[in-house]
């Protein structure tokens, strides 16, 4: 795709059809959904579902090992958490 109809799509003076989409989100490795600010968590807080797809997002461009590191931080805060909701 040449720069000046990137630009186009980029500036929302245009709008790619539905394959153009897919090859834009395959070349930034994520989801037309997630260009077009579509959430893909269940959750009913907006906020929350952003940062879902956030980390969702940048977990694509991991390797296997950050990938794994990501997920035991994410479970050890999240059994902080409960722990804390214990001792109060």
């Amino acid at each position: 795709m040449d720069e000046r109809r990137f630009g186009h799509y980029a500036s929302g003076r245009r709008e790619p059809d539905l394959a153009t989409l897919v090859r834009i989100a395959e070349a930034l490795d994520t989801t037309p959904n997630w260009l077009l600010g579509v959430p893909s968590s269940d959750s009913k807080d907006p906020h929350i579902a952003k940062l879902v797809d956030r980390f969702t997002n940048a977990s694509n461009g991991m390797t296997l090992q950050e990938l794994e590191m990501s997920v035991i931080q994410a479970e050890a805060v999240a059994a902080s958490k409960r722990g804390n909701q214990r001792d109060t």
